[in-house]
């Protein structure tokens, strides 16, 4: 499986982190690690996320830009390592 890692940069709200990691899911990927934190100003978060997968990632990037409250997606590193299941 190949990890990539992906920044969110989205609008705060409680239902936000439970809609990304259920795109993750339903698109095949599985979460390696994650690191969420507020910009600058309070009503806006970022969500670092490493992902693993045999898929694209452009699909789960396309998938995650589509959700209400995302302003951003934008993928960081593709295919930084192969990782054995």
């Amino acid at each position: 499986m190949m990890q990539h890692q992906l920044s969110i940069d989205a609008r705060s709200r409680p239902e936000l982190l439970e809609r990304v990691l259920r795109v993750v899911r339903h698109r095949g990927f599985r979460v390696c690690a994650m690191n969420m934190a507020p910009q600058s100003n309070s009503e806006n978060i970022n969500i670092q996320l490493t992902v693993a997968s045999q898929r694209s990632v452009d699909l789960l990037s396309s998938q995650l830009s589509k959700l209400m409250d995302v302003a951003c997606v934008e993928i960081l590193q593709l295919a930084s390592q192969q990782i054995r299941a």
